[in-house]
């Protein structure tokens, strides 16, 4: 059910952010307080049984819902930023993009080390920026308990890459 509410609102947006590319926006789901409950709803269901002790948000998408399950939860936000916009002490993952290379941070004291995290994003496609990201929660001492996204592009099999650090993945929406 909560895929088809999803499907009827995300937004497809050509050529964004550049030509070929087929953008999967989700700010119209932002526009009905009603279907962001039923997503957070959606996700708390699904991982009823996951034993986390934080939910990880990847910049910017993954802080919308994110925040607000961390919130469901009562378990501390994470926030995974682009290089240079975390104001304290960071440690930092580099990885490759179809057109070059991006750089991720996390706070070195953002959790302690046994933690057990939920990672978050709007969107799976080709899981680098995902996969990244675990790679800062272990340099951490951190465990990835899971990952949980809004929509999976499952033709460009990011969750394969994804599957070493945990095999607990929830979308909501599969293109």
């Amino acid at each position: 059910m909560i895929e088809s509410q999803l499907k009827k609102v995300i937004r497809d947006v050509p050529d964004f952010p550049k030509t070929g590319i087929i953008f999967k926006d989700i700010t119209p789901i932002l526009k009905d307080p009603d279907l962001c409950r039923d997503i957070v709803e959606a996700f708390a269901e699904r991982f009823s049984k996951l034993e986390f002790d934080a939910i990880a948000g990847i910049e910017s998408r993954g802080f919308l819902f994110g925040l607000m399950l961390a919130n469901r939860f009562n378990i501390p936000f994470i926030p995974i930023r682009k290089k240079g916009k975390l104001p304290a002490e960071t440690i930092a993952q580099t990885y490759d993009l179809e057109y070059g290379t991006a750089t991720i941070e996390i706070h070195r004291d953002a959790f302690t080390p046994g933690t057990r995290v939920l990672i978050h994003d709007d969107l799976l496609a080709t899981g680098g920026t995902v996969e990244a990201s675990a790679k800062l929660i272990q340099q951490l001492g951190g465990e990835v308990a899971g990952f949980s996204f809004i929509i999976g592009l499952s033709f460009l099999k990011g969750e394969e890459r994804l599957t070493d650090y945990s095999k607990e993945l929830v979308t909501l929406a599969q293109y």
